[in-house]
């Protein structure tokens, strides 16, 4: 079994289209947060509402060659991704794995309207062997996809709140949503970031670069320039008939952050020359804009709908080349097999 189950189903269809979509109002993003642990060492928040509510994704979804799949999801759930899903909000959280590593494990906190026994009866059929643990006075399902996997879990918080994530993400937002412990806008290495990032955009994010993460940076040539870089604020967002998107590296000081926009504008120079014979790439690396000031690096874009078409168009061909390719490479082994099968009869 998939671990595409209903939740998950969910996340998906929320984030669809985002970069597709044109501006509309904004929906407020902050509420969502109050449900992610203080503990978070990043988080992403999708303002789902603003991007759905709009002719752009409206005509994308409905052209889709999956548009009955989407239908038949609405149809069995009752949920329209386009009416009910507000905001989707993901927290990083680090976790020891089997080894003692230390890894990063999603907290999801879905804001959307549903009905929790369509939804829980959808997920018991069409999954095997559901786990169900009380905390709290909340009910966690959890499904395995592999056997001796640790299961990922849901949970329906409240009426408008579904939980995704681990059996201690799970538990953690739960603590917090109860406020038995605080939430990521209280955390000292998250929260100054927050207040200084574009939490107007559909997609936006902030991330503190852990410390061992930064000393395996350093052991490589490539990367060592990194070191220095102690957090990341980036945002997607669409408007005016352009994709807009900032990446920001913070830390650092003006000559490890010069030395490291060079580097970057170098390999942006090199992507062009790889791209020599496709126009519409070397008009996008045009539009690429790399900088650096004494306490952070910024890569920036403002890439207008035409030359995305573009894009999309030459990725399409591109697909459609490599499937061509692999599909007369799978023929000429079938000869070969077949020629060789031949002269063993013979």
């Amino acid at each position: 079994m998939r671990k595409t189950v209903v939740w998950t189903m969910s996340i998906a269809l929320a984030v669809l289209g985002l970069a597709a979509c044109k501006s509309a109002s904004v929906s407020k993003t902050d509420e969502i947060l109050t449900y992610i642990p203080q503990t978070a060492q990043g988080v992403f928040v999708i303002d789902v509402h603003r991007a759905m509510i709009n002719e752009a994704v409206d005509k994308m979804i409905k052209e889709n060659k999956d548009y009955q799949k989407y239908q038949e999801f609405v149809k069995e759930t009752g949920i329209d991704p386009q009416k009910d899903i507000a905001a989707v909000g993901i927290g990083l959280i680090s976790e020891k794995n089997a080894e003692g590593k230390m890894n990063a494990q999603p907290a999801v906190a879905i804001q959307m309207t549903y009905k929790k026994d369509v939804l829980l009866a959808k997920l018991k059929e069409k999954a095997t062997g559901v786990k169900e643990l009380p905390y709290n006075g909340v009910t966690l399902y959890g499904v395995t996809e592999k056997e001796g996997e640790k299961p990922m879990f849901g949970a329906f918080y409240d009426d408008g709140h579904i939980f995704f994530g681990t059996e201690d993400t799970i538990k953690a937002m739960i603590d917090t949503a109860q406020k038995k412990s605080g939430n990521v806008l209280k955390s000292e290495a998250l929260a100054p970031l927050m207040k200084t990032s574009n939490k107007n955009a559909m997609l936006w994010a902030v991330l503190s670069i852990p410390a061992e993460l930064s000393a395996e940076a350093e052991k490589n040539p490539m990367t060592a320039d990194l070191k220095s870089i102690t957090a990341v604020q980036l945002f997607f967002d669409y408007a005016n008939k352009s994709l807009q998107f900032e990446i920001k590296g913070v830390g650092g000081d003006a000559d490890k952050n010069k030395k490291l926009a060079d580097t970057l504008n170098g390999l942006k120079a090199l992507g062009g020359l790889a791209g020599g014979e496709k126009p519409e790439i070397g008009e996008l690396l045009s539009k690429i804009e790399v900088s650096s000031a004494p306490d952070s690096v910024k890569i920036s874009a403002n890439i207008p709908e035409e030359l995305m078409t573009k894009l999309g168009k030459t990725a399409q061909a591109t697909v459609q080349e490599k499937m061509a390719g692999a599909a007369e490479e799978k023929e000429k082994k079938e000869e070969t097999k077949e020629t060789k099968k031949e002269a063993v009869k013979k």
